[in-house]
């Protein structure tokens, strides 16, 4: 059995967006030489989310009507969390979408659903995160 390890460093030029990271993890996929297995993504900070869905701007647009429905970014002061920052509302976001995503690897492909692919949901962005790309298999 073997192991690959990649990070992915993201810097959003907003607060909150989605970005489909699917082609950075098949270009690792295909490096690590890995034919049959599985690949964990997953975020590498609390207020950002690792998720799968598909690749339409519409449901983006959706995501961020829903999450925000559920927790909103202002007022700051609703939340105890707030004071010395003011993300709670990141931290729940990212409660709701989800820390990582998990794909089986057959044939060296990603072995995905109709429509299925992988995104970086950031929700306090305008920063250095980070994305674990951790493959394991034959």
């Amino acid at each position: 059995m073997k192991s690959f390890r990649r990070v992915l460093h993201i810097n959003t030029r907003k607060r909150r967006e989605y970005i489909n990271i699917t082609p950075d993890v098949e270009k690792a996929l295909e490096e690590s030489g890995i034919k049959e297995g599985f690949v964990l993504v997953n975020a590498m900070n609390i207020t950002a989310s690792v998720f799968i869905n598909d690749d339409e701007n519409g449901l983006h647009s959706d995501f961020e009507v829903f999450l925000e429905r559920l927790a909103p970014e202002k007022p700051h002061s609703q939340y105890k969390h707030n004071g010395y920052e003011d993300n709670a509302d990141a931290h729940l976001k990212r409660q709701i979408m989800g820390r990582e995503a998990v794909v089986a690897i057959t044939k060296g492909k990603l072995d995905f659903g109709t429509w299925e692919q992988i995104f970086y949901g950031e929700f306090d962005g305008k920063r250095d995160k980070k994305v674990l790309i951790k493959i394991i298999g034959d």
